[in-house]
């Protein structure tokens, strides 16, 4: 019985090592491989300079709403993409119901096309560029 017991302790025991290794690992890799010295520039007032360039302009971009819709559209397509995946894996099993889950699945289909000819009416897909003028 303690031989089972024993046995049963040294997974544990080798599980939460296997655990600590893979928590603590990360941290002593990024350790030992990190750089010893900061870099010095030029403008000691420059807190960031990306690929050894020096930055131009402020950080501060206003992006267009317009970004942000055809960013949602985007990520409605994907959601309903993945909807329509197991549909399609289990199209050809269930024979009883074939032609109405097929009209559903054109009905679904067909409401994400209105989507699309609504953001194309509205000019989401449009991609506008603001001119700069040269006195500001």
């Amino acid at each position: 019985m303690e031989d089972v017991l024993f046995g049963d302790l040294i997974y544990v025991f080798a599980f939460f090592l296997a655990g600590l290794v893979f928590a603590a690992g990360p941290f002593v890799v990024v350790h030992l491989l990190q750089a010893r010295s900061t870099r010095q520039t030029a403008n000691k007032t420059d807190q960031y300079i990306e690929c050894g360039m020096e930055p131009i302009g402020d950080a501060w971009i206003r992006y267009s709403a317009v970004y942000y819709l055809y960013a949602l559209v985007f990520v409605a397509f994907a959601v309903d993409v993945l909807f329509l995946i197991p549909v399609a894996l289990v199209y050809n099993r269930v024979a009883e119901f074939a032609i109405r889950d097929f009209v559903e699945m054109l009905i679904f289909v067909g409401i994400l096309s209105l989507v699309i000819v609504y953001a194309w009416k509205k000019g989401i897909f449009e991609w506008k560029r603001k001119k700069i003028s040269a006195n500001s």
